[in-house]
């Protein structure tokens, strides 16, 4: 499910991969409006599936990370007011869903824009961050093995 969902450098927020054209990838908002737009290649997209953060031993995948959220958090959005929570506050809250999470290189930033993806997902009925991956609409079937 990650995989079709991208963050893009400079803008706020999430969007959904719904297809693909000839030079750009088209988006939809993941919030009220759900409005479509094109996505280009000096965007700087990446995708959710690609995304780690630091630990003192191995990075963690965004999917981990956002699943022991959503135990912490039953299901539910972020207790945590992002905006208003002091750098202290912050990183308390973090240490709870990854114990371990390199102080050094994980900044407060970091922090408050996972706070804020999560929230997204979840209000958008993403919450099965473990699923398994699918080929997505526009994928080459050709590629894949027989």
């Amino acid at each position: 499910m990650l995989q079709t969902i991208l963050a893009i450098s400079g803008k706020p927020g999430l969007y959904k991969l719904v297809s693909r054209a000839k030079n750009s990838l088209i988006v939809e908002v993941l919030d009220d409006t759900h409005r479509r737009m094109p996505a280009f290649a000096t965007d700087r997209i990446t995708s959710l599936a690609d995304i780690a953060m630091y630990t003192e031993t191995d990075d963690v995948p965004l999917h981990k990370v956002l699943t022991s959220m959503k135990n912490l958090e039953e299901g539910k959005t972020s207790a945590l007011d992002y905006k208003k929570a002091s750098g202290d506050e912050l990183r308390e809250y973090f240490a709870k869903i990854l114990p371990d999470f390199d102080r050094d290189r994980v900044h407060n930033s970091d922090i408050k824009k996972l706070i804020q993806w999560y929230n997204i997902l979840i209000s958008n009925g993403i919450s099965d961050f473990d699923e398994e991956m699918t080929p997505t609409e526009g994928d080459n079937i050709d590629d894949r093995k027989e």
